[in-house]
């Protein structure tokens, strides 16, 4: 990506300067981006937040391995709702399309597992315009607002990605934790969509929202899933709470049965009986890397109305410190969404 700071055409944006607190989150005015060849430039109409921001910020993957030192300073924004501005050597039918961005994007092609995530490896959507590839922008044909597609990309896309690697179908049951979290509300609707038995795990006043979503069962944080559910009572676990429950949840697992996880909010270092495992013909997998079809499908789910928005609250992006620190208090359902100040000129 280039920038073209002699025009003097600028930009809002948040940059995040280092590791640190909410004082380490600025708002600038910045260059414009340019797109290279291949590239567009997209205008930001909405975009998402995620624990991912959060956690670069204050350093939380400093010791368990993104893929490399975070590139401060940087703009961060995982998901963006925005419309294509401009282009170079792409197709100009996409000019003046709202579009979603692939967060998640498959740099030696999708052979290769290594990847390049918006907003963490590369400036994101906590601005007023984002460069990207062509490639990994999905044109989006449906009534929801640009909030509402804002809460979409990251969520979603990791959520779909676990679900489908654990193979979830029809007669699946399925035990989703932090089910009203960004990920894990995105989980119960996918998993519901699919046909799968879908149970819950979240805090007691977030239970009535869940149910509305179709979840089939759902127990507050402290419960003893083992004593509720039984032993061997579930096919897949998607666990991205992790922590001290970690290996009771193992104990869940029908024999033969799939562990999958994206994140750790409650604690990366686990322990867990390594019997439980292998005397069980236990999978555990790890999901990061979005498969090829991830995102499309999703797109066609939205246009199809097979699932829905949960847009907890949206912010102005200068915002960004309160909303942050409303986020961590964790006390909604669903996803936050900034919103950049309005532009006039969008090329």
């Amino acid at each position: 990506m280039q920038t073209d700071s002699a025009r003097g055409d600028l930009m809002t944006a948040i940059v995040t300067t280092g590791h640190g607190g909410y004082d380490k989150l600025l708002v600038c005015e910045v260059p414009k981006p340019v797109p290279g060849p291949g590239e567009v430039l997209v205008r930001v109409l909405a975009a998402g937040m995620n624990n991912t921001e959060i956690n670069t910020r204050v350093g939380w993957y400093r010791d368990g391995g993104w893929n490399d030192a975070t590139p401060f300073p940087l703009i961060q924004g995982t998901d963006c709702c925005g419309l294509v501005c401009a282009g170079a050597g792409i197709d100009e039918s996409l000019v003046g399309r709202r579009v979603l961005i692939r967060s998640c994007m498959r740099v030696d092609g999708f052979s290769s597992m290594q990847t390049r995530w918006l907003g963490s490896d590369m400036d994101g959507a906590f601005a007023q315009f984002v460069v990207v590839p062509a490639s990994e922008v999905f044109v989006v044909d449906c009534e929801w607002s640009d909030a509402e597609l804002a809460t979409i990309p990251c969520a979603y896309g990791t959520a779909e990605n676990m679900i489908a690697r654990a193979g979830v179908g029809r007669g699946s049951t399925v035990l989703i934790t932090g089910a009203s979290g960004g990920v894990g509300s995105a989980a119960v609707q996918l998993a519901t969509r699919r046909g799968a038995r879908v149970i819950g795990v979240a805090s007691r006043a977030k239970h009535d929202q869940l149910r509305e979503l179709g979840i089939d069962q759902v127990y507050g944080r402290d419960a003893d899933l083992v004593v509720a559910l039984g032993r061997h009572s579930v096919d897949v676990v998607i666990d991205n709470v992790a922590g001290d429950g970690f290996g009771r949840l193992l104990d869940l697992l029908v024999r033969g049965g799939t562990y999958v996880s994206s994140g750790a909010i409650a604690g990366p270092v686990v322990e867990f009986d390594l019997r439980t495992m292998y005397l069980n013909d236990l999978t555990l997998l790890g999901s990061t890397a979005w498969d090829e079809d991830v995102f499309a499908n999703l797109v066609s789910y939205i246009e199809a109305g097979d699932i829905r928005p949960l847009l907890a609250e949206s912010f102005p992006l200068e915002q960004i410190a309160a909303a942050q620190q409303r986020f961590v208090e964790k006390g909604h359902v669903g996803k936050f969404v900034l919103v950049p100040p309005a532009v006039h000129d969008q090329a």
